[in-house]
């Protein structure tokens, strides 16, 4: 067997686990947040990114879109579509722990619930940038190769024979 019908045999299971992966982070991550929306609201808040008037709407329903896509992730439906959008969040998060740590701000991110302003020194924001770049290769690998086992995705568009 070649390398590349082993990577072939291969792939698509590493795809299911790389796609569940993500899907239970983004689980992790939104139900303490929908648990305590008024401290999602301050964890979005601590950033000091939005204009005021936006931040209890984006507290609010982050947790909820986080779900959605973690939905949408297990279920293997638009996989790469959901990919790119994981890809997009985690860019947008690490723009904001990039401005937050730029700016001297001492904040938890917030992203596994809790959240805002903390005591100076307890944030290491390098650790929060490694955990953001580990996203980060999730989302690339399952967005250059999204074809995965038990996957709505290939029930719709089976694999050519």
């Amino acid at each position: 067997m070649t390398v590349a019908e082993r990577w072939t045999t291969v792939q698509p299971w590493l795809s299911t686990v790389v796609r569940l992966a993500m899907a239970a982070i983004l689980v992790a991550a939104a139900i303490p947040k929908m648990l305590d929306i008024p401290q999602s609201i301050i964890a979005v808040r601590a950033y000091r990114l939005l204009p005021e008037a936006i931040v209890p709407f984006v507290g609010t329903m982050l947790p909820f879109f986080e779900l959605a896509l973690a939905v949408v992730l297990a279920a293997g439906l638009f996989t790469r579509w959901a990919a790119i959008v994981w890809l997009l969040m985690m860019v947008g998060f690490s723009i904001g722990v990039i401005y937050a740590w730029s700016q001297g701000l001492s904040i938890d991110c917030g992203c596994f619930g809790g959240g805002g302003d903390v005591a100076e020194g307890t944030t290491n924001y390098p650790v929060h940038m490694l955990e953001r770049a580990g996203f980060i290769v999730l989302g690339l690998y399952l967005a250059i190769w999204p074809r995965s086992k038990f996957s709505v995705d290939n029930w719709l568009a089976p694999k050519p024979v």
